[in-house]
């Protein structure tokens, strides 16, 4: 029930590369296949660029490439989305707008999180819940209208709508603003529905700028920090079979070097 369709996109991945060759009055261009005439990909040094650019975290070259989205979620999607900066939204507003709404129906409602104070895990089974639902949801619109038939304004009418509401938006921004929300928003511990909508932002953005978008992958700190996590935990294993809880044939001396290093870690 939740849309996510492409509306227009500016720039391609040169566009990152010129944006930044400006800087020493340069620029670049793409290379020519001998055999068809049509555009390949980035030539090696341009490719190195991005990765450079990305790396360092020099993101004002990825603002000069962008994309317009028109999504269609519920309230409460929407409203955890919104907050994310530099990205421009433009929605429908039920202050003008009083045709039916629509209302979000989950195939599935998933249990409270053991750990976290947010986030969901497993599949409850609600039995007639689902069915209370929809009954619900028809109550409020019931009510909605009853409202509207009175006279009220839709501004204040649509007080009675739940969250479950369907609204739409107009989506715009950068590249670097629609990477750094949807590394946030893909992250294996956010709402199931906003990752929804990033997943198919993403797919839409990799297709766009491919060498920009993996590169951004590659480098933003969200995923540098899972990246030094995994690359730490690799590094403790290796240094205990140093110590010889593997390896017990080790030089003596290396193994002693491995155990206080891993003692200076709190991982002996």
């Amino acid at each position: 029930m939740m849309q996510v369709e492409y509306v227009d996109h500016m720039g391609t991945d040169l566009s990152v590369v010129n944006a930044a060759r400006v800087s020493f009055a340069q620029d670049s261009d793409w290379p020519v296949t001998v055999h068809s005439g049509e555009m390949d990909t980035l030539k090696p040094k341009d490719h190195r660029l991005i990765k450079y650019l990305a790396k360092h975290r020099h993101m004002s070259p990825f603002g000069h490439a962008f994309a317009s989205f028109h999504i269609k979620a519920p309230v409460f999607v929407a409203r955890q989305l919104v907050k994310h900066k530099f990205l421009r939204w433009n929605e429908i507003s039920r202050r003008y707008v009083d045709k039916q709404p629509e209302f979000y129906v989950p195939d599935e409602w998933r249990g409270r999180s053991a750990d976290k104070k947010q986030g969901s895990e497993g599949v409850v089974d609600v039995g007639d819940l689902q069915a209370e639902y929809m009954v619900e949801t028809g109550s409020s619109l019931d009510f909605y209208d009853i409202l509207l038939e009175k006279g009220v304004a839709p501004e204040q009418a649509r007080m009675v709508l739940p969250q479950s509401t369907m609204t739409e938006w107009y989506w715009s921004g950068s590249l670097d603003a629609f990477h750094d929300m949807c590394a946030l928003r893909q992250a294996s511990d956010t709402q199931a529905e906003t990752r929804e909508v990033a997943d198919a932002i993403a797919e839409w953005m990799e297709s766009f700028f491919p060498v920009s978008w993996a590169a951004l992958d590659d480098w933003h700190p969200l995923n540098r920090v899972a990246t030094l996590e995994r690359d730490l935990a690799y590094a403790i294993d290796a240094l205990h079979e140093i110590k010889g809880e593997v390896g017990a044939s080790t030089n003596g001396y290396i193994r002693s070097i491995a155990a206080e290093v891993l003692q200076s870690l709190g991982a002996a």
